[in-house]
């Protein structure tokens, strides 16, 4: 598999002298054009991605320590997307999708982890299941359209400047909350779990990213506001959804300001109802001899809340250049459930566009971040708890920096290469591990 990832990759690249004049004579970036005037949306994806890491220094492991010999895992994801617009603001969609192959560890010992493509359940396998089946209603509140660029999350090329959108139905949670540009995309952009998110956003979600929910929002020219409620799983990291919605659910709220058509910001604020457990309750009880480890998941309760809130910042500069910025934070105690154990984070970054090399469709990305842990949720894995990420079996706490950088050639319609690398001090907060270097290559297809 890395021999054929590899070659592709290398073969790609190789092709690009002669991609870039064809690059020139194709209106769309897909495979296949699209017809604007037909009510049906068809289209797909293929990503492939394939990381390596080299050995590392590591003076000891647990069971949820990134492993220090060599590694190297290819992820794919593909994806069908549909979508029908049926008249009087109403449209429907269902998404199939099969994801395979593995993340670096199975996707164990990073809190930012390097793939968001990875299931973190690998023993789910790569069967196809639906991802997304949900309905979508516009309400008009103005007579006046603004332009809309259809996606396969919205259909309509033109939309009421001032309207309400109600959308039900399986879903994902991030495709509509802390969006942004510039790091929110896993197929061109980076790669890490706590760029591409906010790493303290625990949202409501199974493991594979996807929960039932309703979203309202109400969009004006210059800010929107959405509300989401979503099922959050029956345990942590847990496949299972959970219906009992009086005592476990996830309530989103984002107001989204737009003072300018170069700036946009994101308040988010969240608030999570679940059979959590408490780090400092399983402290005790190890404390006081009742476990002979910390042990989060005896200590968990139904309705047990946790709440969090972040911020999403991102400016488009006249240069080609676009900047971003995230931070969140979440309550401490209450473990970590949905997302990756992060209790605060920061983030920033960057991309410029090709055309200033005289490559209009290929961008340039850097990105840092540093992820941090409450003291009860430090204190746990420092006396040998686990976590569904975390768990080296003891801790010298630091917070865990990530650099990340990658190239996307956009080589011809829907044809992508990128080659990246992170960088990661202190993995999984522990001082006595690493650092690790992890190199990318990815080629990805829209169809």
């Amino acid at each position: 598999m890395r021999s054929l990832v590899t070659l592709l990759f290398i073969s790609l690249f190789a092709l690009v002298p002669h991609l870039a004049a064809a690059q020139g004579k194709a209106d769309d970036d897909t495979m296949f054009e699209r017809r604007a005037d037909s009510p049906w949306w068809v289209s797909g994806q293929l990503n492939l991605i394939e990381q390596a890491h080299p050995t590392f220094t590591a003076p000891y492991s647990g069971p949820n320590s990134l492993q220090p010999k060599a590694e190297l895992r290819v992820s794919r994801v593909l994806t069908l997307f549909t979508g029908l617009r049926l008249g009087h603001g109403w449209e429907v969609f269902a998404d199939f999708e099969s994801a395979g192959g593995r993340g670096l560890g199975d996707a164990l010992g990073l809190a930012g982890f390097t793939n968001l493509d990875v299931v973190r359940n690998p023993s789910l396998g790569s069967a196809p299941y639906l991802a997304r089946i949900m309905v979508r209603k516009v309400i008009a509140f103005s007579s006046d359209q603004v332009d809309a660029t259809p996606s396969p999350f919205g259909l309509a090329a033109h939309l009421p400047s001032r309207r309400l959108e109600i959308r039900a139905g399986k879903l994902g949670i991030v495709d509509f909350f802390d969006t942004n540009s510039v790091g929110s995309d896993s197929h061109l952009q980076f790669t890490n779990w706590t760029i591409d998110n906010n790493g303290a956003y625990d949202y409501a979600a199974d493991t594979r990213g996807y929960t039932y929910g309703l979203i309202v929002e109400y969009d004006t020219p210059r800010w929107s506001l959405r509300g989401a409620e979503a099922l959050m799983p029956t345990v942590a990291n847990g496949i299972t959804l959970d219906w009992h919605v009086a005592r476990s659910r996830g309530e989103n709220v984002e107001l989204e300001l737009r003072p300018s058509t170069s700036l946009t910001l994101r308040l988010l604020g969240y608030a999570n109802h679940a059979n959590m457990g408490s780090y400092t309750e399983a402290i005790a009880a190890f404390r006081a001899g009742q476990d002979p480890l910390p042990d989060i998941e005896q200590h968990r309760r139904h309705g047990r809340l946790k709440e969090g809130a972040g911020a999403n910042l991102e400016y488009a500069t006249t240069a080609g250049v676009r900047l971003f910025a995230r931070t969140g934070w979440n309550e401490g105690d209450s473990e970590s459930y949905a997302y990756t154990e992060v209790n605060n984070t920061i983030a920033t970054g960057l991309d410029i566009a090709g055309s200033r090399w005289a490559r209009a469709g290929d961008r340039l990305g850097v990105a840092f971040v540093s992820n941090g842990l409450s003291t009860p949720h430090r204190e746990y894995l420092r006396l040998g708890g686990i976590g569904f990420i975390l768990g080296d079996g003891t801790l010298r706490y630091g917070r865990e920096l990530i650099a990340e950088t990658y190239y996307t050639a956009h080589l011809w319609r829907g044809l992508f290469a990128s080659a990246g690398a992170q960088f990661v001090a202190h993995p999984g907060y522990n001082r006595d591990r690493g650092p690790v270097a992890v190199q990318m290559a990815r080629v990805h297809i829209d169809f």
